[in-house]
Order: C-alpha cells, then sequence, then structure tokens
C-alpha cells in the first residue's frame, strides 16, 4: 500500500465533494466503483491492456474526510507498481477538483439593524456563531462588536490608498520641531508650550490606552483616556510570565500584592505540538515545553480597572462610549473632536500630544501608513469558558501555548491557543497567520463558525454543556520592517503604541506583550518629549518598541501564511514548525525561552537556522514559494539590518548606557534633541538582553517629570 496523492478541498461541505467524486469524475481509463467515501479504480477486464497487468496488481482507492471544517482527499495504491497512466489521471483528478471546489471567501451580508437583530440577520450565515453568542452574557452587543470589526478591517484593506482622512494638519513643521510659522491669530511665543491646552496627553483607545495612560498620569501629566466601549470591557484576555510583567513593578504602576491580584492563574508548564501525523518521521518533533512563557493568565478586566483607578487618582479622566471622529493638529496643540455615543452630541479636547491605541482598527494608522498599513495579521476568536469541559479533559495546571490538530484548511493553518483561568475557567483561541489581502481580507465570523464547529475535535466537549463567560476575539497586525523607521508610528503631537503601532513577534506576542515589555522604553522617551516640547514627528517618531531581532523574524510569520489562492501541500506549514520547534525542544530551556520571547541574539538565530535548513534543505525552497523574490530581498535587508545592529550593539553597549547614566542631566540641559536621540539609541542597544530587574521601592526615580530614567 502507498499514498499516491494528499489533497486539501477547501469546502465544509465534504458530502458535495464525495457526491461529485462518485457521480460526475470521470478518469477516462478503468472501470470506477463507488465505495462510502469515495470510489476504487479498478481495470476492465478482457481488454489488451488488462491482460498485461501483473496478478499481484491492486486497485487505486480514492476517499474524502473532513476535519477542522474543510476536506482532505487521498489516493493509495495498494501495490509497488504504478497504476496504468497513474500520473495523468492524478492529474485530471486534481485539476477537476481544483475547478469544481476552488477557494472561496464569503463575504458577511450587508445588514440593517433597525429592521432586524444581529441575531436575526447572521443566522442563516454563521448559524453555530449565533446560537453560542445567544448562550453569552453580552451576547448580541459583542456580536455586533464582531460585525464591526470585520466591516472596518475589510473597508481599511480594500481602500488602502484612500484611508477616510481623520488627521487635519493646520501647521507646517520645521526640521528642528518648531513651527514654520504662526498660525493665524495664534499669539503664543513660538517652541513654547500652550498652557491653556487642557491636557498634557490624550489616549484614543482604553485597553492598552489605559496601561500606558496611568504610567504618564503618575509623572504628574493632565491625562485623558477616551474609548470607544464601556470602559473596562475586553474582548481580549492577556497571558504574560512574571519577569515581563515586572516592568509594570519596576516603573512604579503596580505593587507587588496588585499583579498577585490581577492573576487568575499561574499554570506549571506550557505545552507546544503541531500535527504531525503526515509529517515526515525525521522531522517530527516532540512536545516543546515553555513552563515561563504566557504562563501568567490575567484577568484583564481587574487589570483595566486597577490601572483606570490609578489614572483617576492621579487626577486624569475617562470618557467611555465616546467615539473618535477626527484631530487638527496646529502649531501648539491637538484638537480632538469625538462623539459621545449615549447622546450623539460631538464635543472636543485640546491636548498637547494625541496618542493612538486604536488598535488595528485605527483609522489614524491607515491614514499614516496607507498601503502599507499592515503586511500581514493573524484574525483571532476565542471564548472564555466558566465551565463545561468533563473531568481530565484538561488539567488546570498545564497551558497549550501553540497546537494544530489538523493541516491546512481552506487556505489557513490554524492553531489554538488555551490558557487556564480562574477555578475551572479556560480561556481559548483559535486564529492564523495571514497575508493582508483585498480580495481574502481575512474574516472574524467564518473564524466563529469554524471555531464553535471544530473545538469538540480540538478539547472532547459537549458544546451545549459549556458555560461561556465572554467572547475574545480580534485582528491582530504585523509589519514587516526592513528597517527602524520603515512604519510611520508618529505625526506631529501624535504617536501611535501597541497594535495600532502593528507591534507584533512572529510566535506569542501581541501589542500587549510589546508594550509591556518596552513600557519603560516608551514612557521615559515621552517623558523627554513632553518635558522639552520635542513634539514634531521627527522626535516622536523615536518613540518606538521597534527590535532588530524581531523584524528579521517576519519571514517565520511568512512561512505559516497560505498566500490567497494557492494551493500548498496539506501538511507543508506543520512539517515547518515541527521542524523549528524540534530544534527549540533540543535546545537547553532557556533557549527556546530567549526565542519565544525575543531576546536571542545573531549568534542564536544564525546557529537555529543553519541547524534547521541542515536538516531539512527543502526548507529554503519552500520559503521561495511562500515568500516570493520581491520579499526574500526584504528580508535580506533585514538581516543585514541585524547584523548592522548586532556588530553597533557590540561596540556601544558596553559603555554608552552608562555614560548616559553619569552624564544624562548635564547633556539634557545643553542639548534635549539629543539626549532624546541618545536615550532611543540606549534603549535599542539593551532591548531584549535579559530580564527585568526586580527593583526595590526605595531605587525608583519619584519624580520622573523633572529627572528622567536613565536608559
Amino acid at each position: 500500500m502507498k499514498e499516491i496523492l494528499y489533497i486539501e478541498i477547501p469546502t465544509p461541505d465534504t458530502s458535495a465533494v464525495r457526491k461529485w467524486l462518485q457521480s460526475d469524475f470521470e478518469p477516462g481509463i478503468a472501470e470506477k466503483v463507488r465505495t462510502p467515501d469515495g470510489f476504487r479504480l479498478r481495470m476492465i477486464g478482457n481488454t489488451d491492456e488488462s491482460r498485461s497487468i501483473p496478478e499481484n496488481f491492486s486497485e487505486l482507492s480514492v476517499f474524502v474526510w473532513s476535519v477542522q471544517r474543510t476536506t482532505y482527499l487521498k489516493v493509495f495504491r495498494w501495490s509497488d507498481q504504478a497504476f496504468p497512466q497513474e500520473k495523468q489521471i492524478l492529474k485530471t483528478l486534481t485539476t477537476a477538483i481544483r475547478s469544481r471546489f476552488p477557494h472561496q471567501y464569503p463575504e458577511p451580508p450587508t445588514i440593517d439593524l433597525s429592521q432586524q437583530s444581529i441575531f436575526e440577520a447572521l443566522a442563516p450565515h454563521y448559524p453555530l456563531t449565533v446560537k453560542y453568542f445567544q448562550k453569552m452574557p453580552h451576547g448580541e452587543c459583542d456580536l455586533k462588536r464582531v460585525y464591526w470589526w470585520e466591516q472596518r478591517w475589510r473597508q481599511g484593506v480594500r481602500n488602502p490608498q484612500k484611508p477616510r482622512q481623520v488627521l487635519f494638519a493646520h501647521q507646517k513643521w520645521g526640521h528642528g520641531g518648531q513651527a514654520d510659522k504662526e498660525d493665524k491669530g495664534d499669539k503664543r511665543t513660538r517652541g513654547t508650550i500652550n498652557t491653556n491646552v487642557q491636557y498634557d496627553l490624550i489616549y484614543i483607545g482604553g485597553a492598552l490606552g489605559v496601561i500606558h495612560a496611568a504610567v504618564m498620569a503618575k509623572l504628574g501629566y493632565k491625562v485623558l483616556l477616551v474609548e470607544r466601549l464601556r470602559f473596562g470591557r475586553m474582548n481580549r484576555e492577556w497571558n504574560i510570565s512574571r519577569d515581563e510583567i515586572q516592568s509594570l513593578i519596576n516603573l512604579g504602576l503596580l505593587t507587588s500584592r496588585e499583579v498577585e491580584f490581577i492573576i487568575a492563574r499561574e499554570y506549571q508548564d506550557g505545552f507546544n505540538k503541531f500535527f504531525d501525523a503526515y509529517v515526515p518521521n525525521p522531522l517530527k518533533a516532540p512536545i516543546l515545553h515553555t513552563p515561563t512563557v504566557l504562563n501568567l493568565g490575567l484577568d484583564s478586566e481587574k487589570l483595566l480597572q486597577l490601572c483606570g483607578q490609578k489614572l483617576l487618582a492621579a487626577g486624569g479622566e475617562i470618557w467611555d462610549e465616546t467615539e473618535f471622529i477626527k484631530a487638527d493638529i496646529y502649531t501648539s496643540e491637538v484638537v480632538v473632536t469625538v462623539k459621545d455615543l449615549g447622546n450623539q452630541i460631538d464635543k472636543q479636547a485640546s491636548g498637547r500630544v494625541l496618542v493612538d491605541a486604536m488598535g488595528t482598527a485605527s483609522p489614524i494608522a491607515w491614514q499614516l501608513n496607507g498601503y502599507r498599513a499592515f503586511d500581514s495579521v493573524c484574525p483571532t476568536v476565542g471564548a472564555v469558558i466558566e465551565r463545561g469541559f468533563e473531568p481530565g479533559v484538561w488539567d488546570s495546571q498545564y497551558g497549550d501555548v501553540l497546537n494544530s490538530h489538523g493541516d491546512i484548511s481552506r487556505g489557513r493553518q490554524l492553531i489554538w491557543e488555551l490558557f487556564p483561568g480562574t477555578d475551572e475557567e479556560l480561556a481559548i483561541y483559535l486564529f492564523h497567520y495571514h497575508e493582508v489581502n483585498a480580495q481574502n481580507p481575512g474574516s472574524l465570523l467564518e473564524m466563529y463558525e469554524d471555531f464553535f464547529t471544530i473545538l469538540p475535535e480540538y478539547r472532547r466537549c459537549d458544546m451545549d454543556k459549556l458555560v461561556w463567560k465572554k467572547p475574545t476575539f480580534g485582528y491582530i497586525p504585523g509589519h514587516f520592517s526592513v528597517g527602524s523607521s520603515d512604519r510611520t508610528i508618529a505625526f506631529d503631537r501624535l504617536i501611535a503604541i501597541g497594535d495600532a503601532a502593528s507591534l507584533q513577534s512572529p510566535l506569542v506576542f501581541t501589542g500587549f506583550g510589546s508594550l509591556v515589555r518596552n513600557l519603560e522604553r516608551l514612557t521615559t522617551l515621552l517623558n523627554i518629549a513632553l518635558k522639552h516640547d520635542l513634539l514634531s514627528s521627527r522626535h516622536l517618531n523615536r518613540i518606538r518598541a521597534f527590535q532588530n531581532n524581531i523584524a528579521v523574524t517576519w519571514m517565520f510569520s511568512k512561512g505559516m501564511m497560505v498566500p490567497t489562492g494557492k494551493f500548498l501541500p496539506p501538511e507543508r506549514i506543520n512539517t515547518m514548525l515541527n521542524n523549528f520547534f524540534g530544534l527549540l525542544a533540543d535546545e537547553p530551556p532557556e533557549i527556546a525561552d530567549d526565542f519565544i520571547k525575543d531576546r536571542f541574539n545573531l549568534l542564536t538565530f544564525n546557529r537555529l537556522a543553519l541547524k534547521a535548513a541542515k536538516k531539512n534543505p527543502a526548507l529554503l525552497l519552500w520559503i521561495w514559494e511562500l515568500a516570493g523574490a520581491k520579499d526574500l530581498w526584504r528580508w535580506l535587508g533585514n538581516y543585514f539590518d541585524f547584523v548592522r545592529h548586532s556588530l553597533i550593539s557590540a561596540l556601544l553597549s558596553g559603555w554608552l548606557p552608562t555614560f548616559l547614566h553619569r552624564n544624562g542631566q548635564w547633556l539634557e540641559n545643553r542639548s534635549p534633541a539629543l539626549w532624546l536621540q541618545l536615550s532611543a539609541i540606549s534603549y535599542a542597544l539593551i532591548t531584549a538582553k535579559g530580564k527585568p530587574k526586580v527593583q526595590t521601592q526605595e531605587s525608583r526615580v519619584h519624580n520622573p517629570k523633572s529627572i528622567v530614567h536613565s536608559p
């Protein structure tokens, strides 16, 4: 018996494929005999060709099956000798299937919620999604949010060169960061701080925004936070490790006791395992254990409420259920127009700097970056489940960091994550890495229908016995940066953080992980800029969480994306994942930990890349097929930038941070712009070099507004 064909057919309607195979497909040779799942192909007797067939010659068996809401087909030959015209039969079969069952990218329906509920509108298209959202406490509101996110995302992807204008510049700035000329009627002295603005900082987006805002408010700045939803509601859960959350303690935002308060669960170990039933034996990987990766499950709503309380206690304000409309940038202020969704009244606020924390749907990010807004995205869906799994299905002392239970499904390699929470709670996510494509933007609603259909395949359960707490969903963006200034994250008096700045590493971290790991860097640099009114785009663009080692690994993300309209061998991506994670499993635990947490250096990267290529020489060809010449050239730019940065870091990191620590006050007084630039360089040199250190309360800087953190 020998397998001679394995393909994925991108449709959940396996019965239609089976019927077509049995009734409509004509191989053009031999006799077709129906079977329960397909057909057998055998030579017809009493022909000259059949007389030449050896007695031990067997038939071809063609069959289909369904998993992950898609259809797979295999062809087996029951002898070592080729079937007559075997290659032609397989080619004819594959071509006919691709023609009859091509890739399809369904569009969500256009709905009018004044005529019907969101449940009534979507039930004919996404029946399981509607069924289980109806079982959630705020399911109707949350499903409206899912639909809104998808519509906003599709609009941005399909009109990238004509984004909706929301930033309006009323004054040009010179190279030194000051305005070239005065606004008409503005009598303020150029270059001085406008003391008549209402706020120092205005944040748009209350999830990641409130964490950053609370730190800045504690530094003494007057802060306004604007949130479209009711403040404290989250459509995602967050996981992190102890050494990373230490940053929030070091900055004085949270105490050790408060950190323990927001931890819902700390599990003992995390597993990384990818489907390998059809992966060649030499490339199959054992489970990769990562006990200190994302092993703290946070109660995100407790964290938001706690940060919100600290923001208010420090004199900040929160306007929730308020939607951003536009921002007008003037010489000495930014004026933000928002709409109160409760009474549908527009209102304005003025500030020195606007911080975009609106995430992937940010119209500001789309306007600033146009067609290069994002290169990739992870459409992510899931839910927090209170209880309902049978005993023994999952031990709450463990997490699933990355897991796949099948091959490519309808042009996507689906990946699961599972994190235990309080008591019996489990947060479960389903996502895939995806190219941004106008024909195929990526659908949350399709993913949710997959989630509710195939969850019992991933973890044994009776769906109707599960108690649903809330859904979790979003578009997590990725930008393939060639250099630190490749993506625009700032405008005059405006800066982006989190997902709006497309801060995503290729494996497990989203904007939350990147923000927390770089929180000191971002707040310290913004503090310098505010102190000295260095608020032009030239200066604010230095305040970013870019890492050269993350930039060089975007090819890893690329290797997990199926290009739109292209068919790959179904096991291809799982084979690549097994190849690489098998190497990490063979390394000391700290190597895997550092790699997944984006702390690896040039030598580690080179060594692992060479080992992967040696173990599987076809890997280079596969990457070429997925990426193409253009992206390979871009990646080479990343790699040489990583080499250059590593060499510079080796030369400077041993003395520059120490020099700035000793001479910072003198340098800041003489040349604030140079101090900001050197501080940004220093942070870039030391970022990802190790774990945050525990600081005592006495060692923290108590008045950073006058004495800046030394990088």
